[in-house]
């Protein structure tokens, strides 16, 4: 769930935490979605609660790999041009160059702090996760 073309847009930084935005919307709908499919103690016959929280799980892990991988990309792809506009600077200390070098550092920085960002809405959404469906399904350990 990137961009409408399937890459995220490491240029624009508002561009970028939007997408990142959309791409947390799992997330930000964690509650409702256990709440609508995980039944109660009064339902649970009627569901398979443990296929339900199994199938929610993966949804999970695969978009917090997804926006790990975007996040990731772009900081590689933008630590890449700082070095070149630092190797610039070096060789020929021009105003313009200094300017996109600062431009560039300052949004190396706030996608550097999406990391961090990401990291409390992971969490977030297994600890909202666990609490609903620990009884019903147990996720497999990461090594």
């Amino acid at each position: 769930m990137a961009a409408p073309d399937g890459t995220l847009n490491c240029e624009d930084f508002s561009m970028f935490q939007e997408v990142l935005k959309v791409m947390r919307n799992i997330d930000d709908r964690i509650v409702h979605s256990l709440n609508t499919t995980v039944p109660t103690t009064s339902f649970s016959g009627r569901v398979d609660a443990s296929q339900t929280c199994k199938q929610l799980y993966a949804s999970l892990m695969e978009a917090h790999l997804s926006r790990d991988r975007a996040i990731k990309t772009c900081i590689a792809r933008t630590s890449e041009l700082v070095s070149k506009l630092r190797e610039e600077r070096a060789s020929a200390n021009n105003m313009t160059t200094l300017r996109l070098l600062r431009k560039e550092q300052t949004k190396l920085k706030l996608m550097r702090s999406e990391l961090n960002v990401e990291e409390v809405v992971n969490d977030r959404s297994l600890k909202v996760f666990n609490e609903r469906c620990r009884t019903h399904y147990t996720p497999p350990t990461v090594q």
